[in-house]
């Protein structure tokens, strides 16, 4: 895992496809999070015979937890909801996502920390879960 520029970048021990469904598995498990839209970049690249590595991202959330953190920020709601960006590049693939920490200090957030703890905490193991 590191963490550059406020992203969080991990490298699946998985295929592309084997990781995406993972995660899209993980995170349709979980009654607590809807998945609001799944983008195909790769797809999409094709559609104008463009080629582009397979990079999928998929947006999803929980309004219990991403409502507060807007109402304590009316700019958050540029990085809400949640995304995670799956790619690959050469014969590695990723996952990437914004860290929580790195959105409190972007959107000058005080005062929920234990919202933010609890989405990093969910983050990283949403995402432990499809690249282990």
């Amino acid at each position: 895992m590191s963490n550059n520029n406020g992203l969080v970048i991990k490298e699946s021990a998985h295929s592309f496809e084997d990781t995406y469904s993972k995660l899209i598995s993980v995170l349709e498990a979980n009654p607590n999070l809807k998945v609001i839209l799944e983008l195909d970049h790769s797809k999409n690249a094709g559609s104008v015979d463009l080629a582009l590595r397979p990079t999928r991202i998929v947006l999803f959330g929980n309004p219990k937890l991403g409502t507060p953190l807007m109402a304590a920020s009316g700019t958050t709601a540029i990085d809400l909801p949640q995304k995670i960006v799956v790619f690959q590049e050469k014969d590695t693939v990723h996952v990437c996502y914004n860290d929580p920490e790195y959105l409190k200090s972007r959107h000058s957030i005080n005062d929920q920390e234990e919202i933010l703890t609890k989405v990093s905490g969910a983050l990283d193991k949403i995402t432990n879960a499809c690249t282990q």
